[in-house]
């Protein structure tokens, strides 16, 4: 009879994932029957934080059965493989990590990283993170957009420890990830909470102005310092949602919702259609401008929702 167990995965190769089962991390392979249950535009079986059977019977071990998830976050795989690709599973919340200096703070790609959470379900905030570096007083701005769309906001300067403290607490007893561009800091903030763990930082290239790729894939680290786990992830240039319509977008930006209920049409989309009280939000400044064209930008490269194909009733008599 096969012996299965129950572990966690925290690494994920191209052939080999690596799992932590019975305190102790150790490679399996995953059996060829997960990748035959995936659907045509899903890319990954597993995923960083995913819970697992194994079985140590044979040569390699296998992974047998990815369990049940609670959550996930998925994006695009990339622009020449248009398949869902899972990033994590099972987290307890998520971080933004944006620089305050170089590389520069994206709002397009933290609004798209946002969408997807809040689609989700995953909790997310906003890290700024080289505080020191703020000369020209963006962070101030970029606060206020983020606070009035509901996302928290910490400000962090891992060189000088500022917000350093308040990060720890917010991951103490936590799973938590950090996600952002490459630059702007993980893997130093990482250190900066426990600094044995000593994650490999580059810095940023003078020529791109973006960060190297220290980290090349998503890592699960165990973190003794707060009493829980980071999800170490590969800098990122591009996101892009995957899983959701343009129908369904408006609603991963809930700061819409207070002026939505005053457009014309219920259903209006907040790009094209008259009297859009969305579009009126903008102009008159109780809106976002970079969170509105963020959504623009994101609702042009999503599909429509499908066609409701249930009958038609007939009118009465």
């Amino acid at each position: 009879m096969t012996a299965h167990k129950t572990g966690r995965v925290v690494r994920g190769d191209a052939k080999v994932v690596h799992v932590l089962v019975d305190g102790e991390v150790r490679p399996f392979v995953p059996r060829g029957k997960l990748f035959d249950e995936l659907s045509a535009d899903q890319k990954n079986p597993t995923a960083v934080g995913d819970f697992v059977r194994v079985s140590f019977d044979g040569d390699p071990p296998h992974l047998e059965e990815v369990l049940p998830r609670e959550n996930y976050l998925p994006r695009v795989a990339s622009s020449h493989d248009p398949r869902e690709q899972i990033l994590f599973a099972n987290v307890d919340q998520l971080f933004v990590v944006g620089s305050l200096h170089t590389p520069r703070f994206s709002s397009n790609r933290t609004d798209r990283i946002f969408a997807a959470c809040e689609y989700y379900e995953v909790p997310a905030r906003l890290i700024l993170n080289k505080s020191d570096l703020d000369t020209d007083g963006e962070a101030e701005a970029i606060r206020a957009t983020y606070e009035a769309a509901g996302i928290p906001v910490l400000q962090t300067s891992a060189t000088e420890g500022t917000g350093v403290d308040e990060l720890a607490e917010l991951l103490r007893g936590k799973v938590s990830v950090l996600y952002g561009a490459s630059g702007a800091g993980k893997s130093t903030l990482i250190n900066a909470i426990q600094p044995g763990l000593e994650l490999k930082t580059k810095k940023v290239s003078k020529y791109w102005k973006q960060g190297k790729h220290t980290t090349s894939y998503s890592q699960m680290h165990r973190i003794e310092a707060v009493d829980g786990w980071i999800i170490d992830t590969p800098g990122i240039r591009v996101f892009r949602l995957a899983g959701v319509n343009k129908a369904e977008l408006r609603d991963a930006y809930p700061e819409f919702g207070p002026f939505a209920k005053n457009c014309r049409f219920p259903d209006c989309s907040h790009d094209h259609e008259p009297d859009c009280a969305i579009f009126d939000a903008v102009e008159s400044g109780e809106l976002a401008p970079t969170r509105y064209a963020s959504y623009v930008e994101i609702l042009d490269e999503l599909e429509p929702p499908p066609e409701d194909d249930s009958p038609v009733e007939p009118p009465p008599g």
